[in-house]
């Protein structure tokens, strides 16, 4: 079963051209290195929820938009070896200090998939 790292992030709407510049340019290079899928996605239907919801979570402010993403490897040791690569690759290193979000608020994970449809 695949290994997927998981990422919720809320992006200021006057910055999702930069956000997707900077999306295409990590598919490009996480793919290169290896990742079997990689996948962005802009919150369409992510209302506030009473106590929890992908706003909350992110702390969402009326101006940004959600983001719900992942990448997939074929299990945790390609996964670390993959990410060793991408983030040592030179490519992304200008795109990490000028990030269009609140990297604080960005929630991530690895996660073991143990069933798949």
């Amino acid at each position: 079963m695949a290994y997927v790292d998981g990422f919720v992030l809320a992006v200021p709407k006057d910055k999702l051209d930069d956000y997707k510049a900077m999306a295409r340019l990590g598919a490009e290079v996480w793919m290169e290195h290896g990742a079997l899928s990689y996948v962005e996605c802009i919150g369409d239907d992510v209302p506030y929820g009473e106590l929890t919801s992908f706003p909350r979570a992110v702390q969402a402010k009326e101006d940004e938009i959600v983001i719900f993403s992942w990448i997939t490897y074929k299990d945790r040791a390609s996964r670390d070896e993959i990410n060793a690569k991408v983030m040592s690759d030179e490519r992304l290193k200008a795109g990490m200090a000028n990030m269009p979000f609140d990297g604080k608020r960005m929630i991530y994970g690895g996660f073991e998939s143990f069933l798949e449809g």
